[in-house]
């Protein structure tokens, strides 16, 4: 056993650079990976999970309370991998480097590196083998990796589909192993061959032996113009295919026929370029009537589409023949003897077997209906959650029910798959094939789009953690061995299967319990290890009752799949489920972030309870808000914990939308904690403030030498501050009173931010007195600080954080899923920005609309060339060209500077009204330029091609002061790499005289 005093390795060291690399890249793993098992949201790397329980589990052997028995054993443990070294030291390094080196996924299954690293865990804790806690399990990274380790693992969670899913992986597959496998492979087989056979008729061939692999549908409207009624299709674009040597589109033609309504006709073509192609016909759900052009607006389309319950159905008349809904635009097939996609037209065939659809699922509903309604609903009938909630969109168009998102074929198709699997194998089979039909149903909805880049089914319809509505929608075929198909994902369920098996595991513990009111005894554990929910981030119970409507119809009577606190509910538990969502109650009250807050107290608090007193802990953190960090780490220390130390793990990739948008957090801070002894004593005010300058900046820059940089480094900050704070019962000032733990936050923000700013803007000297946050004026502070949050973990000043232009930036509208046009410069959220701003005297609201634009609680750090009118006139700002790449054609004058040579006058800030208490010098001052307003005045001249007039500038600010260039190569070295910014000041300083 580790003795009590022992300092785990993870209170010394972590690989952090390492391991954020694997991290990163497992994102992109597909094959084999437990994440393929079935969908949850918000999943930890594996790399992570793996790294950090090392570090909870391992004593640092420099420590010297440190068994003697486990340095001998480690040293044997790692000789079949790398020398330990000499002395404690040497053996300390071997352990980090195999921890960093085991991330690797390529070593996860391994022989030697599994055999070494539960030696080392063995060696560790030879008396008894650690149990893991996780009461937060969801997708099951932490206790996986707890049992590729050989601990023990109990993991819980409340919700019944991330229960079902922990079951399968941590409990059935290291149970049966290879029989499992073996089982899956041929009752999948055999399903899929009967499904195929049977619905045979609903996906028929094609005359020539062509075999359609997916169906490109869009929702309808008709146009409400005067004398048009025309059937306006809902479509984002009339591309079938964007490759860079194969393209195809659809182009359409309207036709007037002689007293009935207009209508569109269409052909697939082959475009010479992208101007060939027709506009799509939705723009932030208006609709485009491509026979009068007028426009439906949103509230119309909306209506319409909630009298067909969404339209993902084709409307027919009694004979088969369509009379509206659902329009197919395209067919994609495959022939036996061609390579590549092929696209067609729709024929009648294509729209008999919807039709033949539609009869088979009226008399399974009919069949149901005279049986009494025995059981549930063949088809989901549960209802959708209501309108408001986190995420979801659909309901709005008559989508209200779980069956509605799925189109008639569709349905047939999951109710006969549902029919097979009951009938087939034992528990834990049909566990399995239960999840292969989650797995296609996500992917079998009038929710899913055709990737028209790659000719494939895009992703599924949990392409975000959101139900929004899409217009034009891809229906694959189960059975053609493509993307989206039964086959497809068994195979994906069987590979993880064999991977898992391949591993060795022994079984863990898996219970479905509140998160408050563990089942564990107290002081069972010696580790806790997990990632909580964050206020509104992701509504989970929500989202996952689209699997556990299905679900609960393939494994009747499952004892997992129910509510364990409301027997009388039809969906996932909502009441206790831990999430800030005001559309929910809990106790007659709404789900506000103060019950989110008070509920993960209390689950802070049990983790503290199960935890044993010689025991540790860590808590995984990626909230995007201070407000969020400061609530959860008050309710952490609140609870009887103490953080000993802080590591930053990069989990995203700097690719994914929200890191294009703004300075998402690409790290996940995992603190590490400690039961507070009872008897701990009460701090001192001035001691700790005299400890946190020196904490602070050690920690800096022990990260920046990991690459941790920008947003990721200011929160893992947050971490050694509170080691400080966090070791007392509680901290007093001389005077007795209680310092509170946002009071000592926004210490801790100002000595980050002022280190920054010291390493940022000062000389070697100063930044070691950390004396030069006020050498330069406000807007210089603010935007240096500004552009340091906004770098990249592990990319330099990358383009993680880095807006992209106008031209070719789209972001999804939240509202309708359309494209919508970024603006430009780069966004940090207000409160991050605000946090730094206060402390060292920045006032936000002076440099608002100058400097800095505020919307919707984003703060926007506008381009240079915005501020042309500001800085030269109006006169000048016409002069500077819209965009820069205009000055590479050729230098353009200013009009506002009649002599080349003459200095130019730069602006400074216009006069406000008086009032306040701003006396008359204070607004003289402010109207004066400042030095970054120099600096961008010399980037417009260097945009606009005006050499003399920049020289001019240039001399003139060497002849003043220093501070014009220091500010210059500070900001060069802050923005991103790519950016304009960073050319046109790389050039301008380039101009300056030597």
């Amino acid at each position: 056993m580790i003795p009590k005093e022992c300092k785990r390795l993870i209170e010394v060291d972590f690989p952090i650079a390492e391991v954020s690399k694997h991290s990163a890249r497992e994102k992109s793993i597909r094959h084999g990976h437990p994440s393929t098992l079935h969908l949850w949201w918000a999943r930890r790397p594996l790399a992570a999970c793996r790294a950090v329980l090392l570090g909870l589990l391992l004593p640092d052997p420099c420590d010297e309370h440190c068994p003697e028995g486990f340095k001998p054993k480690a040293r044997e443990a790692l000789r079949p991998l790398l020398n330990a070294g000499q002395g404690d030291e040497g053996l300390r390094k071997a352990i980090l480097k195999f921890i960093g080196d085991f991330a690797n996924w390529d070593n996860s299954s391994h022989p030697v590196y599994l055999k070494a690293g539960r030696d080392l865990v063995k060696a560790a804790h030879p008396e008894e083998t650690p149990l893991v806690v996780d009461p937060f399990a969801g997708g099951g990274s932490i206790p996986l990796e707890a049992l590729r380790l050989g601990c023990d693992a109990f993991a819980s969670d409340l919700n019944p589909v991330a229960c079902l899913i922990l079951k399968v992986m941590l409990e059935d597959i290291p149970r049966h192993g290879p029989e499992l496998a073996k089982e899956l492979r041929r009752v999948g087989k055999e399903i899929k061959e009967k499904a195929e056979k049977e619905l045979a008729e609903f996906y028929p061939k094609d005359p020539d032996g062509a075999a359609p692999i997916a169906y490109l549908w869009a929702r309808t409207v008709r146009c409400e113009a005067p004398n048009c009624g025309a059937e306006i299709p809902l479509a984002r674009s009339f591309w079938l295919c964007r490759k860079a040597h194969r393209r195809r589109a659809l182009w359409s033609t309207v036709v007037r026929p002689k007293g009935d309504p207009p209508r569109v006709e269409f052909e697939v073509f082959e475009p010479k370029s992208e101007r060939d192609v027709p506009q799509g016909t939705v723009t932030r759900g208006n609709a485009t009537c491509l026979c009068c052009n007028m426009v439906l607006p949103v509230a119309r389309v909306r209506a319409q589409l909630r009298e067909q319950r969404g339209g993902a159905d084709v409307l027919f008349d009694e004979k088969g023949n369509r009379i509206g809904g659902a329009l197919l635009l395209a067919v994609v097939t495959l022939r036996e003897d061609e390579r590549g996609r092929h696209y067609r037209l729709p024929t009648r065939r294509d729209y008999q077997a919807v039709w033949k659809a539609q009869k088979r699922l009226k008399e399974i509903l009919d069949d149901w209906e005279r049986g009494g309604k025995k059981g549930l609903c063949p088809v989901p009938d549960e209802p959708l959650p209501p309108i408001g909630t986190l995420g979801f969109r659909v309901q709005r168009y008559g989508m209200l029910q779980w069956g509605d998102l799925f189109t008639a074929r569709q349905r047939v198709m999951l109710t006969l798959l549902l029919r097979l699997i009951n009938d087939s194998g034992d528990i834990s089979i049909r566990e399995l094939l239960a999840l292969t039909l989650g797995k296609l149903a996500d992917k079998a909805t009038s929710l899913c789009r055709w990737k028209v880049t790659a000719e494939y089914m895009a992703g599924n319809t949990f392409s975000r953690q959101a139900l929004p509505i899409v217009w034009d929608f891809c229906e694959a075929d189960p059975f053609a061995g493509a993307s989206g198909g039964w086959g497809e994902e068994n195979v994906w369920i069987l590979k993880v299967v064999e991977e898992l098996v391949r591993t060795r595991l022994h079984a863990a513990q898996v219970q479905q319990a509140d998160a408050c009111e563990s089942s564990l005894p107290t002081e069972t554990a010696p580790v806790f290890l997990t990632d909580p929910p964050y206020y509104d981030a992701v509504p989970y119970s929500d989202l996952s009752d689209f699997f556990f409507v299905w679900l609960k119809r393939a494994l009747p009577g499952h004892p997992l799949l129910v509510d364990p606190f409301d027997e009388h509910s039809s969906l996932t538990p909502k009441e206790r489920e831990i999430v800030q969502d005001e559309t929910k109650l809990y106790e007659g009250k709404p789900k506000d972030r103060e019950f989110f807050e008070a509920a993960m107290g209390r689950a802070f608090a049990e983790g503290r309870r199960v935890l044993r007193d010689d025991g540790i802990g860590a808590v995984v953190f990626a909230h995007k808000t201070t407000e969020g960090w400061e609530a959860l780490i008050g309710g952490l220390i609140a609870g009887g914990w103490k953080i000993t130390a802080s590591w930053p793990v990069t989990t995203e990739m700097a690719t994914r939308l929200r890191a294009r948008e703004s300075a998402a957090l690409a790290a996940s801070v995992h603190l590490v904690c400690r039961p507070r002894p009872e008897e701990a004593s009460v701090g001192d005010w001035g001691e700790v403030l005299r400890q946190l300058p020196t904490r602070v900046g050690d920690w800096m820059e022990r990260l920046q030498g990991e690459g941790i940089r920008g947003a990721d480094l200011v929160f893992a900050c947050i971490g050694p501050a509170l080691e400080i704070f966090s070791c007392y019962r509680k901290v007093e000032t001389a005077e007795g009173r209680e310092v509170r733990l946002a009071e000592y936050l926004e210490k801790v923000w100002e000595v980050v931010g002022r280190t920054a700013l010291g390493q940022i803007l000062g000389t070697e000297e100063a930044r070691a007195r950390n004396a030069a946050a006020g050498a330069l004026e406000e807007d210089a502070r603010l935007t240096a600080l500004f552009l340091w949050t906004l770098q990249s973990s592990n990319q330099g000043n990358g383009t993680g954080a880095e807006a992209e232009s106008e031209e070719d930036s789209e972001g999804l509208d939240e509202e309708e899923e359309t494209p919508r046009k970024v603006k430009r410069g780069y966004t940090l959220i207000y409160d991050v920005v605000r946090r730094f701003a206060q402390p060292l005297g920045i006032h936000l609201e002076e440099w608002e609309d100058r400097v800095i634009k505020t919307e919707k609680g984003v703060v926007r750090l506008l381009p240079v060339r915005d501020r042309a009118e500001q800085l030269f006139g109006k006169a000048g700002a016409e002069a500077v060209p819209d965009e820069y790449e205009e000055a590479r054609r050729g230098p353009i004058q200013l009009t506002l500077l009649p002599d080349e040579g003459a200095v130019p006058e730069v602006k400074g800030r216009r006069r406000r009204k008086a009032g306040g208490g701003v006396s008359d010098e204070q607004l003289k001052a402010r109207r004066e330029a400042t030095t970054l307003d120099r600096v961008h005045a010399a980037m417009l001249l260097q945009a606009s091609g005006r050499a003399n007039a920049l020289r001019a500038l240039l001399k003139s600010e060497q002849e003043c002061s220093p501070d014009f260039l220091r500010l210059a190569n500070a900001l060069s070295a802050l923005y991103p790499k790519d950016s304009e910014e960073k050319r046109l000041l790389d050039a301008m300083l380039l101009a300056v005289p030597r």
